[in-house]
């Protein structure tokens, strides 16, 4: 039986990941303009108009993106183990009047506040122990880094990170009020980074893991201001890594990848949750079916194993079947891979592939697996709208063709039409890299969407962000916006509309 000391070195991590969060997730520069990017930690600015560097701002893109990802990898000359492992900082772009205001702030976590009173790193996280002696391990466990992914609710924005609460700021000027409980986190509950809002009826779902021998699923509904009015929980097989699920129609599907935590090295501080994660492609892909009205298991399945880190998108087609998009790997070397994104040199290979999974509902079997791309692609994702029903189109991040990818990482962005099977990718040239394209509706005309990433360029070592007309991605950006710093690769943002 485990005592709580043992409970608190493990449950921020059982299960989750960044990050954002990701988070995630792969990052967007090349190693060696990554290191550059991140030599020294993000700079803060306050509330500043962004000046147009080409074209115009759309009359009618009004609304806030926000983006969230690690910022500060390194204190007190001290280097983090793993990109997981960076302080999570926001970025706002609110667009009103054809201005662009952008404001950007450190989440003030309490770690994050400790150990920028002791100017240096204090805390163990995904991919690191504790710094000093092994009894720091157990007294200092995990920090919440608050780094992986954003949910802008009417009263406050919510930074995400798995192994935790979420922390609140202010939806403008993006000041920490604290951490936030929903309304029903309770102590030892976690609340991921992915939650899936259903735009139609205001119902937000997400989920956390805490661990045990075995560890439980948690399982939350919240209405539209984020309060949880729901909640159900469920036993999973040792500790798996789950970072992300999927809303089809009237389902939440969860595919639980063989990643399972070694508990003994983590608990006695000789690792770090990263490299106790063991790959048990034995033990095939779980599938959880749950039902979104009661929140009770619909099915449990099994299929071949594979990791993913994110879904793209679900739905329910006329046959009944739940459709689920996905950026599918063939194994876990993708988390090596990130780990020495952190470095700034990285040589492993980790692909995945943009792959629909056909699944009957009630019986948790899988009847067909179809990659859709061949190419490398990340961060999928399906216009708000569109979230938990069927969408003509998904965004993407993607390499280029000829892209070396272990070498070079994520330098494009791109949209798949399902209809007509055709991809348009936006071609950003040499040694500049978008981050997750996120899809704006214009607010006068739905017919007509928008684009928005924020791009690192790599030659003149600057962040700018960059607005699409969403049918041609493969045309000069309608308009581009100068950002006052350099902002690190983030792993996962929103679009709030006004």
């Amino acid at each position: 039986m485990q005592t709580s000391e043992e409970k608190s070195t493990i449950k921020a991590w059982a299960g989750a990941i960044p990050s954002r969060r990701e988070a995630t997730p792969t990052v967007s520069f090349p190693a060696e303009r990554c290191a550059n990017a991140n030599a020294e930690s993000a700079k803060e600015f306050p509330a500043t108009q962004l000046p147009i560097l080409s074209g115009k701002i759309p009359d009618d893109l009004r609304g806030t993106l926000y983006r969230n990802g690690p910022a500060r990898l390194e204190r007190g000359g001290i280097h983090v183990g793993h990109w997981f492992d960076g302080d999570g900082a926001i970025l706002a772009v609110n667009f009103s009047d054809a201005v662009a205001t952008g404001v950007y702030r450190y989440v003030q976590t309490s770690g994050y506040q400790e150990e920028a009173a002791a100017g240096k790193l204090v805390y163990g996280n995904y991919g690191m122990t504790a710094p000093g002696p092994i009894w720091n391990q157990w007294q200092k466990p995990i920090k919440n880094a608050a780094n992986t992914s954003v949910l802008a609710l009417p009263d406050k924005l919510l930074a995400l990170w798995e192994g935790g609460k979420p922390y609140a700021l202010d939806l403008q000027t993006l000041e920490t009020s604290g951490e936030d409980d929903l309304g029903g986190l309770t102590e030892g509950l976690n609340y991921s980074a992915h939650y899936k809002r259903d735009k139609q009826t205001g119902e937000i779902f997400n989920f956390g893991i805490s661990p045990g021998l075995n560890a439980t699923l948690y399982i939350y509904k919240s209405d539209s201001t984020g309060r949880i009015i729901q909640q159900a929980a469920y036993q999973l097989d040792g500790v798996p890594l789950v970072h992300d699920f999927v809303l089809a129609g009237q389902y939440l599907v969860f595919f639980i990848p063989p990643v399972r935590l070694n508990v003994l090295p983590l608990l006695i501080g000789i690792s770090n949750y990263s490299d106790s994660l063991d790959w048990q492609p034995k033990l095939g892909t779980q599938i959880l079916v749950i039902d979104r009205e009661t929140l009770s298991v619909v099915s449990r399945g099994e299929t071949e194993p594979w990791f993913q880190w994110h879904f793209a998108n679900g739905y329910v087609d006329a046959s009944g079947s739940v459709i689920v998009d996905i950026a599918r790997y063939e194994d876990f070397q993708t988390n090596q891979y990130l780990k020495e994104v952190a470095t700034g040199k990285t040589h492993t290979v980790a692909k995945s592939t943009l792959t629909r999974v056909h699944l009957h509902p009630q019986t948790g079997k899988i009847t067909s697996i179809q990659p859709l791309l061949n190419g490398h692609c990340e961060f999928p994702n399906v216009p708000q709208q569109n979230v938990g029903q069927a969408s003509r189109y998904t965004y993407m991040s993607k390499s280029r063709s000829g892209t070396d990818i272990s070498q070079e990482i994520l330098n494009a962005i791109a949209r798949f039409d399902h209809k007509t099977e055709t991809l348009t990718e936006a071609d950003f040239g040499e040694n500049r890299y978008p981050s997750e394209p996120i899809f704006a509706q214009d607010t006068q005309n739905p017919a007509q969407g928008w684009v928005l990433t924020v791009v690192y360029d790599g030659n003149s070592h600057s962040s700018e962000v960059w607005i699409f007309d969403s049918d041609r991605l493969d045309a000069e950006p309608v308009c581009k916006l100068g950002l006052p710093s350099i902002i690190p690769h983030s792993f996962h943002g929103t679009w709030n509309p006004a």
